[in-house]
């Protein structure tokens, strides 16, 4: 017994299905706990307060309710008096600084120089002190307030000192200076004041200067100035490490990673503008110790800056030891030097580095990795798509060379390293694919660490066949094996189990955002990883082999018959991969599918600027599509490479009428070929689910054609007569039937007035009633048998081959006899669909004959129109949209009367 889809795939679909509705029933058993609790009477509760450790923590008395329902807001409250005295305080301080600043810069020339001292001294001493004193009080506004001034007199007296005591010496030294002994001090102080927050941030900030304008004083070169950066950041990041309060520990995290930035940036440019592998020695060492530092800083940091550690530390080691080698080869080549390093780094993972630093190195790898890939993007993209340009001018003659052929103006000597790029990593992930079991392996170790407060990770390879306790959850992507420290998820207790309130997550008292189940499911499963790996093998291998040929400028032959033969390899790698039924191994073969169709694309366009060429491409891409379909098991794949064969074979006729000499509307029919077999082979397919799609693409086939023949009209009633043929042939299947046969009876319709119309026939009726009279008394025989069958089928056809080609020459006649007996005619058949309630007969009679009157009125509504008025027109419109409006339910109910009406008829 064949099974659609096949077992193992089936399997695992309802695998996933089961697991999905595992996890919707604990979701809905969460939101019944919630609505239960919440119908319960709150309990008293304490005073509101600032408390940030209870946000999210249900009330007291209800279990899972919020403390306040959804859009609740709290009423204002007037001002406390700390809230008052703090603005207070700000303001008074601020008032005291501007007055000690102008005194400083506006009256400092008109006391004496013992005057000056003692005033500053006084002053400053006097506001160092004083927080102290307060302190001890309990007013710790006011000491924060006196700080802040005293943080300005200190400014303010190095200001003074400079300009009075040493006004000869250099600015950037002496401020280099200074800032060094008010961090010192400000420092000293804070941890004398521990309770002010000030001080300590202060002295962070002053101490970023000191080395920068120490160096930049002494004229030091871009070297040092980037040493005495990283040794800002190094300090910086001690102080965010083990510093005493949060104040400075934030600034001096904001500060590090500027000044960290910064050395980066000035060991990267002296790394890229050196003028050889020496020379870049020196930068490397500086964003070696950048690296170093980073990584030392990410053993005690927190998970999201140890990863940010991670890949900072990543790429200064791509940049420090990839510029070494890239200095001493060409500036095309360097990309290959950088692409090494980046790829070395994966050799991290047997490290004893903690798991979020070496996480974060991998991600630099893969932004490496992924930069060298942009590169190449493109000279992809003009191989692909430069052959459109041949569009314009079809078969003028083989170029010389493939560049030629793509008139692209890229520089391609300057890719000559891109295939080589796109060779190795496609390469690197096919190892991969090959053999993933020993990487998981390798890999294993690293999922499984857990650090404390990194959310507890879960085993490598859990996914949503995991949560549903199938075989080999929770694996690596070897067998079935359990990955250390994995567990299962569906355990009891485990994370996410139900029973939980709704912001429960991984561990029991956990937030959501702390992992679980759900994300544990949302995590790739390592099956997944490995068709990735796969799949990426196989386009960038593709992209290499085609970028070669671009960067080399091989012939214009080679560049066609390789291009083809990428084709037909990756339609292998697709048929060998459908079907197999294994978990994620679908990524290769629809990568493989979707590539091949892209390819086949740009080997067609290529080849048309030979005859040659063309003909021998597309058969051999109508041939390799259509071994595919064969080859390929029931399903989308099939029908994708049927549809391919079936434009790769709609072209070639096309190819045929332009080799014959033939006009467009000439070739037309011959182009109606391939649609008739696409008609043979879908009665040959029957229900099969390639036939449909291939009949459809044989009925755009048939679409090109009628558009081709439309500048002629008798070529143009052929081609319809022809397609209405096929129609019909389509009809006698009865699956196609519904839609089939009304679209002959269509296509034989406007193909007679079509014929009509070209041979200038006057009078269609001699030609279009013979066809009438029976095709009514058929109709009318079919209703007797069958009072149940449709008007539009018994009547329809037959009223409409007479009536319409009829009216098309009655608005283009100027006498008045044809369209009277028009009228009368389409009067007499509305007026019989009224008194037999046949729809067809009332609204085909109705419609002809209200246009029909139109046509009659229209000369004397425009003599009307124009002897009225300007202003009549818009007035007689306001006043009907008022009438409407103002009856508007009425006539709604009319309408829906009506539409009853025309519905209970036949």
């Amino acid at each position: 017994m064949e099974h659609v889809p096949p077992p193992a795939e089936e399997l695992a679909r309802l695998d996933r299905e089961l697991a999905e509705l595992d996890a919707r029933r604990a979701q809905l058993l969460t939101r019944r706990a919630w609505l239960l609790a919440a119908l319960r009477p709150p309990a008293p509760t304490a005073a509101p307060g600032w408390n940030p450790s209870a946000w999210g923590t249900p009330a007291a008395g209800r279990p899972g309710a919020p403390a306040q329902p959804w859009g609740y807001v709290p009423p204002k409250r007037p001002s406390a008096p700390r809230s008052a005295q703090n603005v207070l305080l700000t303001l008074g301080g601020l008032l005291l600084t501007v007055a000690a600043v102008a005194f400083t810069l506006v009256s400092w020339g008109s006391m004496g120089i013992g005057g000056r001292s003692a005033v500053l001294a006084a002053v400053t001493v006097g506001a160092l002190a004083a927080p102290a004193v307060l302190l001890r009080r309990g007013l710790t506004a006011t000491a924060e307030a006196l700080a802040a001034l005293a943080l300005v007199l200190t400014l303010l007296d190095a200001y003074a000192v400079h300009a009075v005591a040493a006004p000869d010496t250099d600015g950037l030294g002496f401020t280099a200076v200074a800032a060094a002994v008010l961090a010192a001090l400000w420092t000293a102080y804070g941890l004398a004041l521990g309770r002010l927050h000030l001080p300590l941030p202060a002295a962070v900030v002053l101490a970023q200067w000191p080395l920068l304008f120490g160096a930049w004083a002494a004229g030091a070169p871009a070297l040092v100035v980037g040493w005495a950066l990283l040794a800002t950041a190094v300090l910086d990041g001690a102080i965010a490490l083990w510093g005493k309060g949060t104040g400075a520990r934030v600034t001096a995290c904001v500060g590090g990673s500027v000044m960290a930035f910064s050395a980066l940036m000035v060991g990267l440019t002296l790394s890229v503008t050196t003028s050889g592998p020496l020379g870049a020695l020196a930068p490397g060492a500086l964003l070696l110790t950048a690296a170093a530092a980073a990584l030392a800083g990410a053993w005690r940091a927190p998970r999201g800056f140890a990863r940010a550690g991670g890949v900072v530390a990543g790429l200064a080691v791509v940049a420090a030891v990839g510029g070494v080698p890239a200095a001493a080869v060409p500036e095309d080549w360097a990309v290959l030097a950088y692409l090494s390093a980046g790829l070395a780094l994966t050799a991290v993972v047997r490290t004893g580095l903690p798991r979020n630093a070496v996480l974060g190195v991998l991600v630099a790898s893969a932004a490496v990795v992924a930069g060298a890939l942009a590169g190449a993007l493109p000279g992809l993209a003009a191989v692909l798509l430069g052959p459109v340009t041949l569009l314009s001018d079809v078969w003028a003659g083989s170029p010389e060379g493939f560049r030629a052929a793509l008139g692209s103006t890229l520089p391609w000597t300057g890719l000559a390293a891109t295939p080589v790029v796109l060779a190795v990593s496609a390469g690197l992930l096919g190892s991969a694919y090959r053999w993933w079991p020993s990487l998981a392996r390798i890999a294993a170790p690293l999922i499984a660490r857990e650090e404390p407060g990194s959310g507890g990770a879960a085993a490598y390879g859990a996914g949503p066949a995991s949560s549903a306790g199938a075989p080999g959850a929770g694996t690596a992507g070897t067998g079935g094996t359990p990955a250390p420290g994995a567990s299962g998820a569906g355990a009891p207790g485990a994370p996410g189990a139900s029973g939980g309130p709704w912001y429960a997550g991984g561990r029991a008292g956990a937030p959501w955002f702390a992992g679980g189940a759900p994300a544990a499911r949302r995590r790739p499963s390592g099956a997944a990883l490995r068709g990735a790996a796969g799949a990426g093998a196989a386009v960038l291998g593709w992209g290499a082999l085609l970028l070669a040929g671009a960067v080399l400028d091989v012939p214009y032959a080679v560049a066609v018959a390789g291009e083809t033969a990428l084709v037909a390899g990756l339609l292998a790698l697709a048929v060998r991969g459908t079907g197999s039924g294994r978990e994620g191994s679908a990524a290769v073969p629809v990568t493989a599918l979707v590539a091949a169709l892209a390819g086949a694309v740009s080997a067609g366009l290529l080849s048309l600027a030979s005859e040659g060429a063309s003909y021998a491409v597309f058969g051999a891409l109508a041939a390799l599509f259509a071994g595919a379909a064969v080859r390929a098991g029931a399903g989308v794949e099939r029908a994708v490479f049927a549809v391919a064969a079936t434009v790769g074979c709609t072209a070639l006729t096309g190819f045929a009428g332009r080799s014959l000499g033939l006009a467009p509307h000439e070739a037309a029919p011959l182009m109606l070929l391939v649609p008739a077999l696409t008609v043979l082979f879908g009665a040959r397919l029957r229900r099969n689910p390639a036939a449909l799609p291939v009949e459809l693409t044989g009925a755009l086939g048939a679409l090109v054609a009628v558009g081709l023949a439309v500048p002629d009209a008798p070529f143009l009633a052929l081609v319809l007569a022809l397609c209405g043929v096929l129609a019909a042939g389509a009809a006698v299947r009865p699956e196609r039937r519904p839609v089939a046969a009304y679209l002959a009876a269509a296509l034989f319709v406007l193909a007679t007035w079509v014929r009509l119309a070209a041979s200038e026939v006057s009078f269609p009726e001699a030609y279009t009633l013979p066809v009438t009279v029976p095709a009514l008394v058929v109709g009318f025989l079919r209703r007797r048998k069958d009072p149940e069958a449709s008007s539009w089928t018994a009547y329809g056809p037959g009223l409409a081959a007479t009536l319409l080609p009829s009216l098309a020459v009655a608005w283009t006649d100027p006498d008045w006899q044809r369209p009277l007996l028009l009228g009368v005619s389409a009067l007499v058949i509305t007026l019989l669909g009224a008194r037999y309630r046949l729809q067809a007969l009332l609204l085909l009679g109705g419609a002809v004959l209200a246009l029909d009157g139109l046509h009659e009125l229209a000369p004397y509504v425009v003599q009307v129109a124009g002897a009225l008025p300007r202003w009549l027109p818009p007035a007689l419109a306001g006043l009907l949209l008022l009438v409407v409006g103002a009856t508007y339910e009425q006539r709604l109910r009319d309408a829906r009367r009506l539409k009853d009406a025309l519905g209970r008829m036949r």
